[in-house]
């Protein structure tokens, strides 16, 4: 007999602060009268950290010491075992969103090395004939918005072959780039601005991007290990640009990719921006700059 289980929580966007209630409603679609032997709904908060392939052996005491940390977890019977009516049946939930003891929900992040996700998860139990359903959705959590101002601090940039740290520099060609970054302390919901000026360039330009980095820290006692990878790339000007044109700088903050920054015992959470320009000889010049990611 074919029984679709579902999860539907009240907010489309599925995001929620701590403290809030997480409400929604489990759907059951069955032709035909369903037996079961009780409906349960759990929620749960974890933290799932890991190495990258290059520190393995390096810290073989981080493999042992640990382990996914858990933030919330809670279960609930929603239905005793009895009988589902043939058609549409719904049934509401609500859990609170509170933590035990002194954990704090950190915001949910999708990344690499570090992974914080929060998931609501339906298990119906059947007779040993049939076979167990169960149904997971993911919802969003999202940290309490700071009280305090964010005052923007602009950051002014000029890059030229002596300001690149390379071995190489009396080969390059010549080159004066300037700009600057609007912000680098950045409010996550609000994009990253500023511009960047080609004063003059012995070589013609094949393409200047945005680079914006995650930095993942995981570890414990015995060590930590440090990894940066790409989120996401933008070009921003394509070919030989106009000498001394100010050329936009706008990147929104990808959803999930995210998050404000985060620094705990076990594992930190960095971001990095970075203005790169590509000569049409393929030589990358690239300026680093870090930013400070904040909700309000």
């Amino acid at each position: 007999m074919s029984v679709t289980l579902d999860i539907r929580l009240k907010r489309a966007n599925k995001v929620y602060l701590e403290g809030e209630t997480v409400a929604g409603v489990i759907l059951l679609v069955c032709k035909e009268a369903l037996q079961h032997h009780g409906i349960s709904l759990s929620m749960e908060g974890v933290v799932n950290l890991q190495l990258s392939s290059k520190s393995v052996g390096v810290f073989e005491a981080f493999y042992n010491s640990v382990k996914p940390i858990q933030l919330i977890s809670s279960n609930i019977e929603v239905a005793k075992a009895g009988k589902i009516p043939g058609g549409k049946t719904e049934i509401p939930f609500e859990f609170p969103l509170h933590t035990k003891g002194n954990k704090v929900l950190y915001e949910t992040y999708h990344g690499v090395f570090v992974n914080i996700q929060y998931t609501l998860r339906c298990d119906m139990k059947r007779s040993l004939l049939a076979k167990d359903l169960s149904r997971s959705c993911e919802f969003i959590v999202h940290c309490q918005p700071q009280k305090s101002k964010v005052i923007p601090t602009p950051v002014n940039f000029t890059i030229t072959p002596d300001t690149l740290q390379s071995r190489e520099k009396n080969s390059l060609p010549k080159f004066l780039i300037r700009g600057h970054l609007d912000a680098t302390n950045c409010v996550i919901s609000l994009p990253l601005t500023g511009e960047v000026v080609v004063e003059n360039s012995d070589v013609p330009i094949k393409s200047i991007e945005l680079q914006l980095v995650r930095v993942e820290t995981c570890g414990c006692a015995e060590g930590y290990a440090r990894d940066a990878t790409e989120i996401q790339n933008i070009q921003i000007a394509e070919g030989d640009v106009c000498h001394s044109l100010a050329i936009p700088i706008y990147m929104i903050f990808p959803r999930l990719f995210t998050c404000p920054t985060l620094e705990t015992t076990n594992f930190k959470v960095e971001f990095e921006v970075n203005v790169v320009v590509v000569l049409h000889d393929d030589h990358l010049i690239t300026e680093s700059f870090p930013l400070k990611l904040c909700r309000l």
